[in-house]
């Protein structure tokens, strides 16, 4: 037993802290983690750098009708090849609700796959590690803030296999803000990625909006508690939607006769919103920092997408920074609030 008085590891995670002037902030990352996974599971270095973890279907513009992928009729995987599959989809997700959001959708797809696995989930595994051994250790930086939750909420409708859809949310810490007068509140690295299937067969986009919104306010409430046990007072939390249809219905300026399931759903998010818990506000879906997770994309969208959720190795890096004696997470000034996102990223993957 030692005590870290720079606080550079937490619970499984290296804590890379810089408090230089007007540019503090924590790099939370998990080195060599994919390096050993990769070596665990005897995968080879690929070819090429793979940028995209999992396929992901083009639209066909101007088609009257969309058709689903056809069902997977490859042969089923051995016992062995399927405990390596779940071993595989267990080892990352890890990982990622750690670290690498990025990785979230692919896994939550896997996921739903390993329980009966064939040949092509086993490509589309080949596929993912690709992805891991091309994107390793990667890093979320957290900057200071005042400690108010937000929560952007997105679901993308049919997108999953047997009519299902997909929810997802992307919370963050960051300074108040009031949806009337401010356009976006300033981002900072991600305390939680919801991504989820939603179990029901949704009638209609904004029933699948409905249902996301329903999911992430859900895990909101949690996260407020602890925040407020921790002695940081939060106001409603703002919580954007980028469907104007779901955002009327929970604000009450649209009315719509609803499915039993939908209107569950639909009072329990006005009525948080009526107990001051939540501000349900629209903004356009190139802002809505959850749509990345509610589908799967192309590889250039990857690309470009992925140093809006992890800081980047070619950004500046605080291995310059210096330490004082007496700060990290024991520190009892401002810098103790940033451990509460790698504290509540470490109790939802434990």
């Amino acid at each position: 037993f030692f005590l870290d008085w720079k606080g550079s590891f937490m619970l499984g995670m290296k804590l890379d802290w810089c408090y230089k002037t007007n540019k503090r902030h924590v790099d939370i990352s998990m080195p060599d983690y994919i390096n050993a996974a990769l070596t665990k599971f005897q995968h080879p270095k690929p070819p090429s750098p793979q940028h995209q973890p999992y396929p992901h279907t083009p639209p066909t513009y101007g088609a009257r009708v969309q058709y689903t992928p056809p069902a997977d009729t490859s042969p089923i995987l051995s016992t062995a090849d399927k405990t390596r599959i779940q071993q595989i989809v267990g080892v990352f997700l890890y990982y990622a609700r750690a670290v690498d959001p990025t990785m979230l959708p692919a896994l939550n797809e896997l996921g739903s796959q390993q329980a009966n696995p064939t040949a092509r989930t086993a490509q589309l595994i080949a596929q993912f590690l690709d992805y891991a051994a091309t994107h390793q250790d990667a890093v979320i930086r957290y900057t200071p803030s005042d400690m108010i939750l937000h929560v952007h909420s997105d679901a993308s409708y049919l997108s999953v296999i047997n009519s299902r859809s997909r929810a997802a949310g992307h919370f963050f810490l960051s300074s108040a803000f009031d949806p009337k007068t401010s356009l976006t509140p300033p981002s900072n690295g991600p305390c939680l990625t919801l991504v989820k299937v939603l179990r029901n067969v949704m009638a209609s986009a904004t029933e699948a909006e409905m249902g996301g919104l329903f999911l992430n306010c859900q895990e909101a409430i949690p996260l407020r508690n602890a925040l407020i046990e921790m002695g940081h007072p939060q106001p409603p939390t703002p919580v954007q939607t980028d469907n104007s249809t779901a955002h009327g219905i929970v604000t009450s300026s649209i009315r719509q006769r609803r499915s039993k399931a939908m209107d569950m759903r639909f009072h329990w998010v006005q009525d948080r919103v009526n107990q001051g818990h939540f501000i349900i506000y629209w903004r356009p879906g190139r802002l809505n920092l959850a749509d990345y997770f509610s589908k799967h994309h192309p590889p250039s969208h990857h690309t470009e997408m992925r140093p809006k959720y992890l800081h980047m190795h070619n950004n500046l890096s605080p291995s310059h920074c210096s330490f004082t004696s007496g700060q990290g997470c024991v520190s009892p000034g401002f810098y103790s609030r940033i451990p509460f996102c790698a504290y509540v990223r470490r109790l939802l993957i434990t």
